[in-house]
């Protein structure tokens, strides 16, 4: 076997909008360690006995709005991708997909990959910007498995690509649908972090907050989420043309008060009562549409905007499977030639 694979990974998603599947996945996604980082045994009981139970049943009524009659988007854009790609490398890779939680699972996956003795592996998650919580919990996951095998291919793990040129060329083609200069404000709203991950980014004991990851981008701050997030904006702005004074940058999903702020649903909330009538929103954080991008900013922000005086919110949609973010996959792959 001369052929190389990729692993494209991205988060995942219920097998159904009923309350027992997304009751399962929510199980799957909130007791992994890195994406709630506290101890293990109040984890536990916080996850099982008071977010999942509650929870659950709300969620389900959203991804209810998300689903389609073939299923959940962000599985149907990240198949389409899968497929795409393939067609675009050709016999010199195979590609494969899986989820970090739920299915196409890591398990399944990688023992399919295994029992092709590849002698490499590239592993590419699906997030631009590096976190623990996303790439890192995928590392973790897959070397758990991998440890256990005999013969262990070379393995490469890209663990970001916020700065890419044709990942900011893809967004700024994909904006070109919508006419910026017809809109009061531009929001760059990304998923948000508790301040105590974002913190432990920087290995020399600063708090973020005491840092300029928001003002200025050095490469010692690579992997720091919120300076990645700050940097991905101020790339896309400068190759679109957006002026300095037209746009934000926020943070949503948020679980309590100490994650990254400013918050999406706020900032949205102040703009509409400071006059802004029409926000065009985008979520560079996301490479294909979801929850996140569908129904709490198409929907859920839509109606807080309104409510509070505003008229027009649109969402610039993800990636998804564009011809350009096929390109770009493509591109970073081949960096690592086939052996």
């Amino acid at each position: 076997m001369n052929k190389s694979a990729v692993l494209l990974v991205n988060l995942g998603t219920p097998e159904s909008p009923k309350v027992s599947d997304v009751r399962k996945y929510l199980f799957e996604f909130l007791n992994d360690n890195r994406v709630i980082d506290i101890p293990w045994l109040l984890r536990f009981f916080l996850v099982n006995f008071i977010i999942v139970p509650f929870r659950a049943p709300k969620s389900a009524m959203l991804y209810e709005m998300l689903w389609t009659d073939n299923g959940s988007q962000i599985m149907i854009h990240s198949e389409s991708l899968k497929n795409k790609l393939q067609s675009s490398l050709g016999n010199q890779f195979d590609v494969y997909l899986a989820m970090r939680y739920q299915n196409p699972s890591l398990d399944n996956v990688l023992e399919e990959i295994r029992k092709k003795n590849y002698k490499r592996l590239l592993i590419l998650p699906l997030f631009p910007q590096y976190a623990s919580a996303t790439s890192g919990s995928v590392y973790q996951k897959i070397m758990n498995i991998i440890k256990t095998w005999w013969i262990i291919p070379e393995i490469i793990f890209i663990n970001e690509f916020f700065d890419n040129e044709k990942y900011i060329e893809t967004i700024a083609e994909i904006s070109k649908k919508y006419n910026l200069n017809s809109y009061d404000h531009i929001l760059f709203s990304y998923h948000g972090l508790p301040n105590r991950q974002v913190d432990k980014s920087h290995t020399d004991g600063r708090s973020c907050i005491n840092c300029e990851c928001e003002k200025i981008f050095k490469d010692e701050f690579r992997l720091c989420y919120k300076a990645s997030c700050y940097q991905t904006t101020r790339l896309i702005v400068k190759r679109i043309g957006i002026p300095e004074n037209k746009y934000s940058v926020s943070f949503q999903s948020r679980l309590d008060k100490d994650w990254l702020e400013p918050f999406s649903d706020d900032m949205l909330i102040n703009l509409a009562k400071n006059g802004a009538k029409k926000v065009l929103v985008f979520s560079p954080a996301f490479v294909a549409d979801c929850l996140e991008t569908i129904v709490e900013i198409g929907h859920e922000y839509q109606k807080i905007f309104i409510k509070n005086g505003g008229e027009v919110l649109d969402l610039v949609e993800s990636l998804n499977d564009h011809p350009l973010w096929i390109e770009t996959l493509k591109e970073i792959i081949l960096k690592y030639p086939p052996i």
